[in-house]
């Protein structure tokens, strides 16, 4: 290691040597200000406060004189005037955002739907009428031919004759059926509707098919003999 030798430094006048001294210490507090100056202009001015404060102490640890310090304060003005966007902090810009649409109104429930009524019940039926059976009763429709001859006008005499002539057509059988020719019941009516007129059950009835045969001799014969001579004659009447 090498001795490092200290050399005494000449002795001047007490008056001369404070004022280079002086100097010296002006010129760094300059440089310190204008580094601060340059520094809150990239820091804002927060960071600008920062570099005045320091300033201040170095000002005050070189006993720099008030003329001084008024100097570098011009100094550090002129540097804020000639840049004041760098003194100024950055206008911040916040862009608006639009407001959320509002949620759209939640949809109501349909009404429920009225039930339907309940279908009428249906009618029922009306229940088939019975079917009507012919009654086939020889004796029982001799026996009515004979109570009505007295209202044609006949005598029973008549009854012998009327007998006779209708045994010879169907044996009074109410629902005697001529297969040749289609003549019905116990008058042999041809066609059977004919006897319609007498009564609508004029294919069940002996009594209708009576009625309606005594009026048909009556009004072509006269009697039940004068019909049973034609039917002698002819083979029908």
């Amino acid at each position: 290691m090498s001795k490092f030798t200290v050399k005494p430094r000449p002795k001047s006048a007490p008056s001369h040597s404070a004022q280079p001294e002086t100097r010296k210490k002006s010129s760094f507090g300059k440089r310190a200000a204008v580094l601060a100056v340059s520094a809150a202009m990239l820091v804002g001015v927060g960071a600008a406060g920062q570099a005045t404060d320091g300033f201040s102490g170095v000002a005050a640890t070189g006993s720099e004189s008030p003329a001084a310090t008024d100097s570098q304060m011009s100094i550090e003005k002129s540097e804020i005037r000639s840049n004041p966007a760098a003194s100024a902090p950055a206008e911040l810009k916040v862009q608006p955002q639009e407001a959320a649409p509002a949620p759209a109104p939640a949809a109501e429930p349909a009404p429920a739907a009225a039930p339907a009524p309940a279908p009428a019940p249906e009618p029922a039926p009306a229940p088939e009428p019975a079917p009507v059976v012919a009654v086939n009763d020889p004796a029982g429709a001799q026996a009515y031919a004979s109570g009505q001859l007295a209202s044609y006008g006949w005598a029973q005499d008549q009854m012998q004759c009327l007998v006779t002539l209708w045994t010879k057509e169907s044996d009074w059988t109410t629902t005697a059926t001529n297969a040749s020719s289609g003549a019905y019941g116990i008058v042999q009516s041809l066609p059977a509707e004919k006897m319609a007129s007498a009564g609508p059950d004029y294919l069940t009835n002996y009594r209708t098919q009576i009625n309606w045969g005594l009026n048909y001799i009556k009004e072509r014969y006269q009697s039940p003999c004068g019909a049973l001579n034609f039917h002698l004659g002819n083979n029908w009447y």
